[in-house]
């Protein structure tokens, strides 16, 4: 159990709505401080996008997720639940699919090889790598769109046959209308996940993956007197004189203070626009959402040697393979392989919802397009996992659109990922914002003591 400390504020009565990584953190941390502490999440378990799946007998990740060794926030939670000795690395490869053709680019000589780009390409590439790696002014990218960013750093070649269809595998037609903030950020992360000394990539995941994550915390946060609330939706949160109401399907609770981690969608239903910082209800300059649809194939035999093939081609399906078991080793599945398949849409978009058999039918038949040789009696199962609200989409002037953390009153918090004005999603920047508001909460509640 975590110790409990309170040498910086009385315990206070606090809810968070939302019971994902964000949302268990926060408690987590909270918890460990002497609050009590209550997580409310509607779904019937905690773990949002990284809660876990029933794979043919293989309990593993819904979504896939890894560790990059430059996620410290991540690393450093990790430690605190006594979970560091189960991260686990492995060196892993990446391809590119382009022409019906698969390529290796997992280093240096590979991709100086790399058929698709003119040697000056690959020189402008490996800059705009290298510059946007350095570059700390991002709200300087934050009204020019990455289209015409990437013209400018990466040139036209690149653009036309490289990030042209990456961006569209990754956005579709709304790449056009998201900011250089977008792929400065991406780039940042990844180029972090290569190793110096060895100039490879080494990628992470903890042993029994984010179930065992999520299970000890919910055991930390128990033990430290919290309480989680599963299946309850949320329908109201009214501001009183003697503190927050939450309306939810079990009860109306009364907390001092109240954190909402849930998306603006649900914001805008359940808190009073006039409580907000900003004007969520705008339709045509609100926070807007990809969704995904994430079909997972088990199999006998691994599809491919990489943990990630990006792909190059509007006729495939899904906008990239995602080989986990080149991650994570084949005893932790027991002895199965998973592949990851997704195809990122916007949360409005009409095909997020066709059926899972549309997805399987389409999905298997692209990866027997782009892999021949894959012997279809190899698949034990086929799965199909859905998210709406994924990842808000960063257009021009994003970071004027979302709702700041402090509401309008101070009793009430809202801390959810609309808010990663700078960064591409991830669980690292996920648990470093909550590290940020943990450490401004502390200091408010102390300076008001």
């Amino acid at each position: 159990m975590v110790l409990v400390t309170t040498d910086l504020m009385s315990a206070k009565n606090i809810g968070i709505v939302g019971g994902g990584l964000m949302g268990m953190t926060l408690a987590h941390k909270l918890a460990a401080d002497g609050h009590r502490v209550t997580v409310i999440e509607h779904a019937d378990r905690t773990g949002g996008l990284t809660t876990w799946h029933d794979f043919d007998g293989v309990i593993w990740d819904r979504f896939y997720h890894v560790i990059l060794p430059s996620d410290q926030n991540l690393i450093g939670l990790l430690d605190e639940l006594g979970m560091k000795d189960d991260l686990q690395w492995r060196r892993t490869y990446t391809g590119f699919y382009v022409d019906e053709k698969l390529h290796s680019i997992s280093s240096n000589v590979e991709f100086l090889k790399f058929p698709l780009l003119s040697l000056i390409s690959k020189v402008r590439l490996g800059f705009t790598m290298l510059y946007a790696s350095r570059i700390n002014n991002w709200k300087a990218l934050e009204n020019t769109t990455c289209e015409q960013w990437l013209r400018r750093v990466s040139g036209n070649e690149n653009v036309e046959k490289l990030w042209k269809p990456l961006l569209l595998a990754k956005l579709g037609p709304s790449y056009k209308r998201v900011s250089a903030v977008f792929i400065w950020s991406y780039i940042k992360r990844m180029f972090s996940a290569r190793d110096k000394s060895a100039s490879a990539e080494h990628l992470g995941h903890v042993k029994g993956g984010y179930q065992s994550i999520m299970s000890r915390m919910e055991a930390v946060i128990t033990g430290n007197g919290g309480t989680i609330l599963t299946n309850n939706a949320v329908r109201e949160v009214v501001t009183t004189e003697s503190g927050i109401s939450v309306s939810c399907d079990s009860e109306d609770l009364v907390f001092d203070h109240v954190i909402c981690t849930s998306p603006v969608n649900v914001l805008q239903k359940i808190i009073p626009a006039s409580l907000l910082s900003v004007d969520t209800v705008q339709s045509d300059r609100g926070v807007e959402y990809l969704g995904v649809v994430c079909v997972v194939l088990v199999t006998k035999k691994p599809i491919t040697r990489y943990y990630v093939v990006n792909i190059a081609d509007e006729t495939i399906p899904f906008t990239g393979v995602i080989g986990m078991s080149n991650v994570v080793d084949t005893e932790n599945t027991s002895g199965k392989n998973l592949t990851y398949l997704p195809r990122y849409l916007l949360s409005t978009d009409e095909e997020i919802s066709k059926s899972d058999e549309y997805f399987k039918e389409a999905f298997v038949d692209g990866i027997k397009r782009m892999f021949p040789d894959f012997d279809e009696s190899d698949i034990i199962g086929v799965h199909v996992n859905r998210a709406i609200k994924v990842q808000p989409l960063q257009v021009l002037g994003y970071s004027e659109l979302v709702p700041g953390v402090q509401t309008k009153d101070p009793r009430l918090h809202v801390l959810n990922t609309s808010q990663f004005v700078n960064a591409t999603l991830n669980n690292n920047e996920v648990v470093g914002a909550v590290n940020k508001f943990y450490t401004d909460f502390r200091q408010r509640a102390a300076g008001s003591e």
